[in-house]
């Protein structure tokens, strides 16, 4: 027995840092000159940490860091907000098969096929070069919609709301009082996911951002490089400073996370 849990834990430590070792090597490769970079695999820290450091700070870093802080944290807020009225209505109310089945078909279809046309859109209404395009398209999350609905028709009680109903309590008042405690863990997940995801978008902003003043942290790393010379070096110490905000949120919520991914598979 105990040598069968030693064999496991030595299992996890192995496998634990396999998957850590992109990580490291990513923190270690930000220390060294970017030329270094191509003389072999480098698993010990460099002297170049000051410069490249110096180079990622000179570049308006802190302002793409901002930049990207406050879209995510809206981006999240808004595709929260959206998803939870939208799945708690799917979820608890007949009669809108249709229109779910209309989501849920917006998920087979890749998300590049309608930049064109959301670009379009945006330049018509004069919102391009704004951070608001890549605000609002977190109103339009159909995983969330999806995600939602899963969670509210098999964790929120519907005996509960029948009983609040009764007492008075008004709808809006039922969502917020009742609804969202339930859907905590829910919420939590889909946050973490949300967030994630916007810090990451790349591809958005580079079709509808074209000042560098606006732009958010993805963008913002590729200038440090120059028409003649791309810093690897000082792009990587960028990235891993980057990743910071993810590790520590998913340090401080991942057991809510993988409750909130299970919780909407058990009925009860």
């Amino acid at each position: 027995m105990k040598m069968s849990k030693g064999l496991v834990i030595i299992g996890l430590t192995l496998i634990c840092l396999i998957v850590l070792s992109p990580f490291y090597n990513m923190i270690i490769m930000g220390t060294y000159y970017a030329n270094d970079l191509f003389q072999g695999v480098v698993l010990l820290p460099g002297n170049y940490l000051l410069q490249n450091l110096k180079t990622v700070m000179l570049g308006n870093f802190p302002l793409f860091y901002l930049n990207s802080l406050y879209v995510a944290l809206l981006s999240t807020a808004l595709t929260l907000s959206f998803s939870a009225l939208t799945g708690y209505a799917f979820g608890k109310f007949k009669g809108k098969k249709c229109l779910y089945l209309f989501i849920l078909f917006t998920m087979m279809i890749p998300g590049q096929l309608g930049m064109i046309a959301y670009v379009i859109e945006m330049k018509f209404f004069h919102l391009n070069n704004t951070h608001i395009p890549l605000i609002i398209a977190a109103c339009n999350n159909a995983f969330g919609v999806f995600f939602m609905t899963q969670f509210s028709s098999s964790s929120v009680l519907t005996e509960v709301l029948e009983s609040a109903r009764i007492d008075g309590c008004g709808e809006i008042k039922l969502f917020y009082r009742i609804v969202v405690p339930f859907l905590m863990p829910a919420l939590t997940t889909l946050g973490l996911l949300a967030f994630l995801w916007s810090w990451n978008n790349y591809l958005l902003p580079l079709v509808t951002i074209n000042k560098p003043e606006l732009f958010t942290l993805p963008l913002g790393i590729t200038t440090l490089s120059t028409a003649y010379r791309y810093d690897y070096s000082a792009s990587i110490l960028g990235l891993s400073l980057g990743t910071l905000p993810l590790i520590i949120l998913f340090l401080f919520g991942n057991k809510t996370m993988v409750r909130g991914l299970t919780g909407g598979a058990v009925k009860g």
